[in-house]
């Protein structure tokens, strides 16, 4: 083996390691923020889920921005890779966000996370800010193009405006979250979405 064959051996394991120590701490600290929101998350906190000091967590993440910014960048990671449809498709939009929905009822780690730095992120101080206006903007553009998509189909109900059923969509989602938190045995995340459905459309959503 020549010298820099022995250098590329020996460094692989490490760069692995490394990157296997940013995914526990990134879980840790998706854990800690669903447990107690980001502002009362401690850095010290998660480096104690993870079984590591304070300055080991600082040297992956220089800051608790980096470190919020490295956890909702898996959470869109993830949502890539259960195939979410980057262009408007209509029916299997609509179809991709009620499996998405129901995903949702088996991770509700995933859903406590994304509601409560939602909330937290209302106010333009917050480091997430920026990131929920620009997801929740791009989830209105998407939605209004799926219903738009269903209008021209032949889909969409006389007088259900595209834009309006979009912004109604994505609140009845964002809102059952909570409803289910709070009672997952009395609410669920997709029977209500499906009511909506009929209600604007002519689609079948069973």
């Amino acid at each position: 083996m020549t010298t820099a064959e022995t250098r590329t051996a020996g460094t692989t394991p490490t760069y692995a390691k490394g990157r296997q120590r940013r995914e526990e701490i990134v879980t840790a600290a998706a854990g800690v923020y669903a447990d107690a929101g980001y502002h009362g998350a401690s850095l010290r906190e998660i480096a104690k889920r993870v079984g590591i000091s304070h300055a080991t967590l600082i040297y992956y993440f220089p800051n608790r921005e980096a470190l919020l910014a490295a956890v909702l960048e898996r959470r869109d990671r993830e949502n890539d890779a259960r195939g979410f449809p980057r262009e408007p498709i209509g029916i299997g939009g609509v179809r991709h966000l009620l499996a998405l929905a129901a995903h949702n009822e088996g991770h509700p780690g995933i859903v406590e996370l994304y509601v409560r730095l939602a909330a937290e992120a209302i106010t333009p101080e917050h480091p997430a800010h920026d990131y929920f206006t620009r997801h929740y903007q791009d989830a209105r553009d998407y939605m209004c193009s799926t219903f738009s998509a269903l209008a021209e189909g032949g889909h969409l109900r006389e007088g259900v405006d595209p834009r309006v059923a979009a912004v109604c969509f994505i609140a009845l989602m964002d809102g059952l979250q909570v409803q289910w938190l709070t009672q997952p045995d009395e609410v669920d995340l997709v029977s209500p979405l499906k009511f909506f459905l009929q209600q604007v459309s002519t689609i079948a959503v069973n």
